[in-house]
């Protein structure tokens, strides 16, 4: 079959020469501007086509994530909560360009300036958004997400459904609570109707018709679950469209890096110049270069660069050497960049007079010793919201820090300009760094390869793809099928 651009230029060059011996200059004009038009609407065919949202089709998507996902409160790297948040989402989500849209709510609308009215598909689930909110702040394992929720009343603690309402009043003002509630972790566990894809067998997806913000255009997704290895070969074979965790490069979508790593320690249980000493012996430019798969970047404020500037700063000499000291490093065992960075750690201390043990556990486990300050030292991971203000608050929280969200929040949520608050949000995460026991380490991202296929695909403000607004173009209109 002829290629597109050669008929069409087969085709202009056909009407251009009908046109140029008119037998009249009145009708040879007419001829030419007929011509003109009809080149137009030939050279803009495929570009129309490929832009056009179509419904229906197979997407084929490899993923190096694990083969099964935990609840949203605790996958919450980037990778498990792009899976995740195929089955299941928060009540909204925010865009690249910072806008609120509605996914498992229907309408978010604020009554009044100090309440947040929520319209949810159905009483099931409206009871179903308020349970998991009240289990963020469960005694046995409170998250350090609940925080999203500290400036309603109760500290969302009591979260209650009316019908298909949810009705949130706040204890502050807060303008950016909308934007807080978009998070990942704030989801419901997956079910038939929670997000806009649901299980239908291994490894395969069905859009969910009855999706609140709208059907996908796709009719399913075929998931395939893998090693970075396999990922190269799947995408190398033309086996997949869309491959999920491949390194990033000039041809992938690379979200925001929000997902940020921290050195926790226990001031009870560490000497005072411990912080000095681990920022004399780690190098962060080192970590994300030859530990830490990217996208990744370093961190040296308690905010990430994606939300905060990251000024130069310079390494303090190292404390006067003391006795040596014992201590346990523990850590998220399912990351395996977690574990090359606590070998570095470990090796990097021991010339301070430290000897570092270090143990893998779970990250259920990690997250109620790090809850109830049993720990010497820990690698803490957390997602961090794409708003300043929110993310200051998961800090703070994380950092066993609680008792400030009172002191910070409010002056914060005060101000009525968005880049004020942000602002304030930043020179606030500067004075607090000392106070916290957390010392920034890195902060990554997830990076994607998508054919040419598939159209419309885009990342939203928490550097996830939103496969549901994506479609598949025909090939001739997408250039072919071939690779970028």
């Amino acid at each position: 079959m002829m290629k597109a651009h050669k008929r069409h230029e087969v085709l202009v060059r056909q009407v251009l020469r009908e046109a140029a011996a008119p037998r009249y200059r009145r009708e040879g004009t007419a001829r030419i501007r007929s011509a003109l038009a009809g080149l137009v609407l030939l050279t803009s065919t495929p570009a129309l086509a490929a832009s056009r949202p179509r419904y229906g089709g197979e997407l084929r998507v490899a993923h190096a994530g694990p083969p099964e996902i935990g609840e949203p409160a605790l996958a919450d790297t980037p990778m498990e909560a792009a899976l995740l948040g195929l089955l299941t989402r928060p009540v909204c989500r925010v865009d690249a360009g910072g806008q609120v849209h509605p996914t498992l709510a229907r309408e978010m609308t604020r009554p009044v300036p100090q309440a947040l009215r929520l319209a949810m598909p159905s009483a099931a689930s409206a009871t179903a958004v308020a349970r998991a909110w009240t289990r963020l702040s469960s005694t046995e394992s409170p998250s350090p997400y609940r925080a999203l929720l500290y400036p309603l009343r109760g500290d969302g603690r009591q979260v209650t459904a009316t019908g298909a309402t949810l009705d949130l009043a706040l204890a502050f003002p807060w303008p950016d609570l909308e934007r807080s509630l978009c998070h990942p972790a704030l989801a419901t566990p997956p079910s038939p109707a929670s997000g806009p894809f649901s299980a239908a067998g291994r490894g395969v997806l069905e859009a969910q018709a009855s999706w609140p913000e709208g059907r996908p255009y796709l009719d399913r997704l075929a998931l395939t679950a893998t090693d970075e290895r396999g990922l190269a070969r799947l995408w190398s074979a033309r086996q997949v469209q869309v491959a999920l965790g491949t390194p990033p490069d000039d041809n992938t979508f690379t979200g925001a890096a929000l997902y940020a790593t921290y050195l926790a320690y226990s001031p009870r249980k560490v000497p005072a110049d411990f912080r000095q000493a681990v920022e004399s012996a780690i190098d962060r430019e080192d970590l994300t270069r030859l530990f830490v798969k990217g996208p990744a970047v370093p961190m040296a404020n308690l905010l990430p660069p994606a939300l905060m500037p990251q000024a130069p700063r310079p390494r303090p000499t190292a404390p006067p050497a003391g006795a040596t000291r014992k201590v346990t490093l523990v850590y998220d065992a399912a990351l395996t960049d977690q574990r090359a960075v606590a070998e570095r750690i470990q090796v990097k201390l021991h010339d301070q007079g430290y000897t570092v043990a270090l143990e893998p556990q779970s990250r259920a486990a990690l997250r109620s010793r790090q809850a109830k300050g049993d720990f010497e030292l820990m690698l803490s991971a957390f997602l961090l919201p794409p708003v300043p203000g929110p993310a200051l608050a998961v800090v703070l929280e994380a950092g066993g820090r609680r008792d400030l969200l009172g002191v910070e929040l409010p002056p914060i949520g005060a101000l009525t300009d968005a880049g004020a608050r942000d602002a304030r949000s930043r020179e606030r995460a500067l004075a607090l760094a000392p106070s916290v026991p957390l010392i920034p380490l890195y902060a990554q991202g997830l990076a994607l390869r998508a054919a040419p296929e598939v159209t419309g695909l885009v990342l939203d403000a928490q550097g996830l793809p939103v496969l549901e607004g994506a479609w598949l173009a025909p090939v001739e209109a997408s250039g072919g099928g071939g690779r970028p």
